[in-house]
C-alpha cells in the first residue's frame, strides 16, 4: 500500500498491473491527491474498513476477484464513489457496473489526463460545495445529511441511486431533462443503450413515493419534476 500526499483527499486505487497503476498515481498526486494503492479485491475492502477515502478508482480484473463483486462490496457499505477503469468494454459489464453503482466507466486505454477530470467531475457531483440541506416538495422531504426521504412523514427507503436522482429532480423543479443529461449527471456515465437504466430508477421513485404525478414523462424529451 502506498499513500501520497493529501492536500486534495486520499484516493483507493485498486489496480493490479504497476505500470497503470504507477502512472494514475503520478497524475492523482500531481493535482494534490493523496493515493492509496492496493493490487487485490480483499485488500482494497480492508482499506476501506481501516482508512477514510473521497473516491475509489477499481479495476474489474484482479487476481482474487471480479471487480464488479468488489465495487458491490463497496456500494453495501458505503456511498463511496467509485470510478471503474478496465479494459473489459462489454455492454453487459458497464450496464452491471452501472446500476451497482459506479460513478464513471473508463475504458483502457485511456488517458490519464481525462481520469483525473473524471475523477474531479465525479467528486464535484457528490460533494457539491453548497447544497440546501432539506428540500421540500409538496409532502416530499429530503434531507441530504442524512440522505432521508420522507412523504407525508413517513419515511421511505430508497437505494443510493434512487435518492441521488431524486435530488437531482428536485433541485430542478420545472425543468425538463432528457435521460442524457441524467444519466451524465447522476450517473456520471454516457453510452449507447444505457438510458433505460434511468427509465427504470424513474419507475422505480415514482412506485416507492406514490406520486405518480411528481416526476412527468415529456414524450420525446425526457422527464421533468413538479411539485
Amino acid at each position: 500500500m502506498t499513500v501520497g500526499a493529501t492536500r486534495s483527499g486520499t484516493i483507493l486505487l485498486v489496480e493490479d498491473e504497476e505500470d497503470i497503476a504507477t502512472l494514475v498515481r503520478t497524475y492523482l498526486e500531481r493535482e494534490g491527491f493523496g493515493v492509496m494503492w492496493v493490487a487485490r479485491g480483499a485488500d482494497a475492502l480492508l482499506a476501506l474498513e481501516q482508512n477514510e477515502f473521497r473516491l475509489a478508482i477499481l479495476d474489474l480484473q484482479l487476481p482474487d476477484a471480479d471487480g464488479l463483486d468488489v465495487c458491490r462490496a463497496i456500494r453495501d457499505s458505503s456511498s463511496l464513489p467509485v470510478v471503474i477503469v478496465t479494459a473489459r468494454d462489454e455492454e453487459i459489464d458497464r450496464i452491471v457496473g452501472l446500476e451497482l453503482g459506479a460513478a464513471a466507466y473508463v475504458t483502457k486505454p485511456f488517458s490519464p489526463r481525462e481520469l483525473v477530470a473524471r475523477v474531479r467531475a465525479v467528486l464535484r457531483r457528490a460533494e457539491p460545495e453548497e447544497t440546501q440541506d432539506a428540500v421540500i416538495a409538496g409532502d416530499i422531504a429530503l434531507e441530504h445529511d442524512g440522505r432521508t426521504v420522507s412523504v407525508a412523514g413517513r419515511q421511505i427507503e430508497l437505494t443510493g441511486r434512487e435518492f441521488d436522482l431524486l435530488a437531482y429532480f428536485l433541485a430542478h423543479l420545472g425543468t425538463v431533462m432528457s435521460r442524457e443529461r441524467l444519466l451524465e449527471r447522476v450517473w456520471g456515465l454516457s453510452f449507447p443503450g444505457g438510458t433505460r437504466t434511468v427509465d427504470v430508477h424513474v419507475a422505480q421513485l415514482r412506485r416507492k413515493l406514490d406520486r405518480p404525478d411528481l416526476i412527468r414523462t415529456v414524450r420525446g424529451s425526457g422527464y421533468k419534476a413538479a411539485a
